[in-house]
């Protein structure tokens, strides 16, 4: 089996694709940063934050059409050229002498929208410039390339931050899209065209793709679980943090611990080869309730940094896993329109993880909403493992869907990821 960077297509997208995540990992430090002294206020922060949320899930269904008929290497690069504009714009205004909310809003905006384009795209993209038994190993770069720069991301925003001003992160970030898209021109990707239809076919047709497979749609449940959970902790596990641990060095401790569980994941993802690896993947999953649960009791601050590593190694394995599963199983032709429902429903349970935590903690304590996620997330990561299909999955290993002889996009011979959440970012999940 050749090495995925032997090929020079994979190569170059996982080098854009590196790129790319990089910049985005010094964003989140330096909009929060930026937003504050513009304004002062959390709730512009919020404001900004969900001028990019509200459209991507507005839009995601749509990006999954658009990439199943346009060719996801199009669309891919169209998007990171829309976003890297929009992130040197807001650069450029906070570079200013007077930086305005609104532009941000705006902006934020046009960057949620070209999201919801572009996150469809990427299982595609590795679905077309590599084949077979190396995808679960080209996937596993991919996120270990991700966890990397979770690592390094926030280290490099504090240096800009506190030496250019956070316009420069935004900068860097222009600059990392303007960079993928250079090396998008350069590749070639397969794809399989689709029968044109109506939107409402199309969608109708990836709909059918997802409910139509017990072992997808469930585990899609249990995604969208183990997301809602993720919400609810980091909303109240800093307060805990502060007021129960020890102070803020424990929370930024917990998120080191996760970005390297990822990491650690994501590595073994690459060297694993299971019979079962769904149902490996979603229980490996129901171990968040661990630290939710550490959480809500006050534990000691080393079993909750040590529990919160361990629960994102499992995510962090589950991420490469579950693509190499769905890139084989899914009809290549459906594939970003199936990722954008996947998308769809894992972003969707945060923001009601955002909502009910604060309030469950004002009428109860915050005791209460940890130890509720904590049990949604485990009864449903491991009540997958009574479903029929997350059983059968690899064991043996099932036919791939069925491919119809796929055509190169005319390109010279001469090939970025989903933003995410620092704790539950991507698939993850």
């Amino acid at each position: 089996m050749n090495h995925p960077l032997r090929l020079r297509a994979f190569r170059l997208l996982f080098v854009g694709r590196t790129l790319s995540a990089l910049g985005d990992a010094v964003v989140p430090a330096a909009l929060a940063l930026a937003v504050l002294r513009v304004t002062g206020s959390t709730s512009a922060l919020a404001l900004v934050l969900g001028c990019a949320l509200v459209p991507k899930l507005l839009f995601l269904p749509l990006g999954g059409v658009v990439a199943d008929r346009f060719d996801a290497r199009r669309v891919a690069l169209t998007t990171d050229l829309v976003r890297g504009a929009a992130q040197l714009f807001v650069g450029l205004e906070l570079l200013g002498a007077d930086p305005t909310l609104t532009h941000i809003a705006a902006a934020s905006a046009v960057t949620g929208v070209a999201s919801a384009f572009a996150m469809p795209t990427a299982s595609p993209l590795v679905a077309g410039t590599v084949d077979g038994p190396a995808r679960q190993q080209a996937n596993a770069l991919m996120g270990v390339a991700s966890s990397a720069t979770r690592l390094g991301g926030p280290a490099l925003a504090g240096l800009l931050i506190w030496t250019a001003g956070p316009g420069w992160a935004f900068i860097l970030d222009g600059a990392s899209f303007a960079a993928s898209a250079a090396l998008l021109t350069m590749i070639r990707v397969r794809r399989t065209p689709i029968e044109r239809r109506s939107l409402r076919a199309d969608l109708a047709e990836g709909w059918t793709e997802v409910r139509s497979r017990d072992w997808y749609w469930t585990s899609l449940l249990a995604h969208a679980a183990w997301n809602g959970g993720a919400a609810v902790l980091v909303t109240l596990g800093p307060a805990v943090a502060v007021d129960q641990l020890g102070g803020e060095g424990v929370w930024v401790l917990m998120l080191e611990a996760g970005a390297v569980g990822l990491l650690l994941g994501s590595l073994l993802a690459g060297r694993a080869r299971l019979r079962r690896p769904i149902l490996v993947a979603n229980v490996g999953l129901a171990t968040y309730a661990i630290p939710l649960v550490l959480l809500a009791v006050a534990a000691p601050a080393p079993a909750i940094i040590v529990s919160y590593g361990l629960a994102l190694a499992a995510l962090g394995f589950l991420n490469p896993v579950w693509e190499t599963v769905v890139q084989t199983e899914m009809p290549p032709h459906a594939l970003a329109r199936v990722t954008s429902y996947d998308w769809l429903l894992s972003l969707a349970a945060m923001p009601v993880g955002y909502a009910l935590a604060p309030l469950g903690a004002s009428l109860w304590s915050a005791e209460t909403p940890l130890v509720a996620a904590a049990v949604i997330v485990a009864l449903a990561c491991l009540g997958t493992a009574a479903v029929p299909g997350v059983r059968r999955i690899g064991n043996p290993p099932s036919k791939a869907a069925a491919s119809p002889t796929t055509t190169a996009v005319p390109q010279p011979d001469p090939e970025r990821s989903p933003d995410q959440d620092p704790v539950a970012a991507g698939r993850d999940i």
